[in-house]
């Protein structure tokens, strides 16, 4: 029997391979089955084949083909596509079988009940042949559908190659990524073991594949033994330092690392073998995600007209996402590039197609004080989240002219307007490299620090947030790596020991809209961002995560500029704590308002003169703590040390 099936799954698959079995060809499979369980359960009433009788049984045959041709359309028992059939289809088999079962046990029962009979039993299917003939019509239909499947998969199926997978997490959502791999028609997954850090699954079986410990099998002979060349993370719920673990320790054995994310992304609630995705290197920054306390923006921001600058930005455009979530009157998005701005646009009108009043879209330079007047005048916004600037270090250096202009005097713009207008919180994005400075950039957000903090009056309330650099936003490391990786490398690093803070884009704009709500004027927010990260082990890890092999990292030494290490406080402040333990509020040095003003004003007038060494020498003399590093701008700050 099972030499039949083979052979004829065989000819089907051969024949269907590129396609799919027409759903009339496995109904007719399966009404062929029927009639050979009832042929067998017919001998084995009788004793045999040969002694077997049809005479008086042809009654019983139709009632009992009609029953089960009932059941299959009811249950659509043949509609699955038999190389991807799985549990669902077995159960649809299950019922299609033993809802006819129940049904003539329920005739016989009832049947019984009446002298004469309602039906004669000779022509009824009794409690034992109904069971024996949908037990074997069951099996055979299932026997039948797990043979093309093999069959198809052995020799049918197009793969490109063969990889071997151990997957972490023996729960449920392993044993659904499991069965996404062996639904793949591009490669053929061979799962060496299931990981899971509970012992009372350890030594068992799932699917014929074994329960193992963590230890057991990353390690490098169970490794090389399997030619395991793949780790899936098959735990949705798992904390990211458990996370960061197992990854880190199967990169080190030269895994390529996935995970399947959690059920809500997946595609029309089903999974399927390409959504499990890569770990990033996001994944990897050795802190828990920060979580943000959004009943305080919620009452900070809903019903508000909020303007945010740098709007097309990587941290301004995700600032606009989020604000979009708490119900703002509206938001007035600002920017001087024009083509993001139009990518944003066209983004939030198809994601907020109900809101489309929430929102305007405005392409205006921050430099341009007659224009925001402008947009003020118009708007007259309550909330500002001040994110326009210039932030990349070696332009800046060569740039002091722009750098100032957008930085400082842009800045200056907007705050003085929020003022003019009654606007009730600016909140700055800046960075920490405008502690102890060590190029124009950092300076330049030192001195736009500087300024607002001396501006908070009882109607206005200035605010500050200072984190490090954002992972994935414009010119950052990260896209930069990628494209290196996807041109062959090298990776380059500027100095090996450098160290960096990082966050998410998410996480970074979370802290913005916090710190509003959180701010009362003249704050400086800093985040605890965790520990600081290499560079040079950021790119390491990015080029095991991609799965490529000898690329290079390059050391091209420090830029103008640039310093190993960023800090998040000066030397002279100290922090203390809000009430989230996440952020911190910096101590700082206050500066009385008509110096700031006398000195801003000196800057404004050398600033005309486009005299670089002139503009960057007067920004020595605000910020005393700038000191260059690897930069033509070195020599000015010569006399300080004499």
């Amino acid at each position: 029997m099972r030499k039949m099936f083979r052979k004829l799954s065989f000819l089907l698959v051969k024949k269907y391979r590129h396609s799919t079995i027409p759903q009339w060809y496995v109904f007719f499979m399966d009404l062929i089955l029927f009639v050979l369980a009832f042929l067998m359960m017919e001998a084995f009433r009788a004793g045999s084949f040969q002694q077997m009788s049809l005479r008086g049984t042809a009654v019983q045959f139709i009632l009992a083909l009609m029953v089960t041709i009932i059941a299959f359309f009811f249950t659509g028992s043949y509609r699955g596509i038999i190389r991807h059939a799985g549990m669902s289809d077995i159960y649809k088999i299950l019922i299609a079988t033993v809802g006819p079962t129940l049904l003539f046990w329920a005739v016989n029962i009832i049947n019984n009940q009446f002298h004469p009979q309602i039906i004669p039993n000779r022509y009824l299917l009794s409690y034992r042949e109904a069971t024996m003939l949908y037990l074997l019509l069951a099996i055979m239909m299932i026997i039948l559908r797990l043979t093309m499947q093999r069959i198809y998969n052995d020799y049918f199926r197009r793969k490109r190659n063969v990889v071997n997978v151990v997957i972490y997490g023996a729960g449920a959502a392993g044993i659904i990524a499991y069965n996404a791999l062996h639904q793949d028609e591009t490669v053929e997954y061979h799962v060496a073991a299931f990981i899971d850090d509970d012992m009372s699954k350890v030594n068992q079986e799932l699917n014929g594949v074994p329960v193992m410990r963590a230890r057991t099998v990353l390690n490098p002979k169970f490794i090389e033994q399997k030619e395991v060349t793949q780790l899936i993370i098959a735990i949705p719920t798992i904390r990211v330092m458990h996370k960061q673990a197992i990854t880190n320790k199967a990169l080190d054995l030269g895994l390529t690392v996935k995970a399947v994310p959690h059920v809500t992304t997946w595609l029309n609630g089903s999974f399927s073998s390409n959504q499990i995705q890569d770990i990033k290197i996001e994944d990897l920054l050795e802190r828990e995600p920060i979580k943000m306390d959004n009943i305080n923006i919620v009452r900070e921001v809903v019903d508000k007209v909020v303007l945010v600058t740098g709007a097309a930005g990587s941290i301004g455009s995700e600032i606009c996402r989020q604000l979009m979530l708490y119900k703002p009157a509206k938001v007035v998005m600002l920017d001087q590039a024009e083509s993001p701005m139009y990518d944003l646009q066209f983004e939030l009108k198809n994601t907020y197609k109900n809101d489309l009043d929430r929102m305007e879209f405005v392409i205006a330079n921050v430099k341009d004080k007659a224009r925001m007047e402008e947009v003020f005048e118009l708007y007259r916004p309550q909330l500002v989240y001040h994110a326009a600037a210039y932030k990349h270090v070696p332009f800046m250096e060569e740039n002091p002219y722009e750098a100032v202009y957008v930085n400082v005097f842009g800045t200056r713009n907007i705050a003085d307007l929020a003022i003019k207008y009654k606007a009730q919180k600016f909140v700055m994005i800046s960075t920490d490299k405008a502690v102890n400075p060590t190029n124009v950039m950092g300076a330049t957000k030192r001195m736009a620090e500087i300024y607002i903090q001396s501006r908070s009056n009882d109607t206005t309330h200035f605010v500050t947030t200072r984190f490090g650099n954002v992972l994935g936003s414009n010119g950052s490391v990260i896209p930069l790596f990628k494209k290196q990786l996807a041109a062959g490398g090298p990776l380059t690093v500027t100095h090996k020991d450098i160290i960096r803070y990082f966050m998410t884009i998410p996480e970074a704009c979370n802290l913005v809209l916090e710190a509003g709500a959180m701010g009362e004027g003249g704050d400086i927010f800093v985040f605890d961002m965790g520990k600081p990260v290499k560079i040079y082990d950021m790119a390491r890890k990015m080029i095991q995560l991609s799965g490529l092999h000898n690329i290079e990292i390059k050391e091209i030494g420090l830029r103008p500029g640039e310093k190993l290490y960023e800090e998040l406080l000066a030397t002279k402040e100290n922090n203390i704590p809000t009430y989230h333990p996440k952020i911190m509020r910096a101590q700082v040095r206050r500066y009385p308002l008509d110096a700031i003003d006398t000195a801003y004003n000196e800057l404004w007038d050398i600033l005309e003169g486009m005299d670089n060494m002139k503009i960057v020498g007067k920004m020595k003399a605000i910020v005393p703590e700038f000191l260059s590093n690897n930069s033509i701008y070195c020599q000015l700050d010569k006399p300080q040390h004499a």
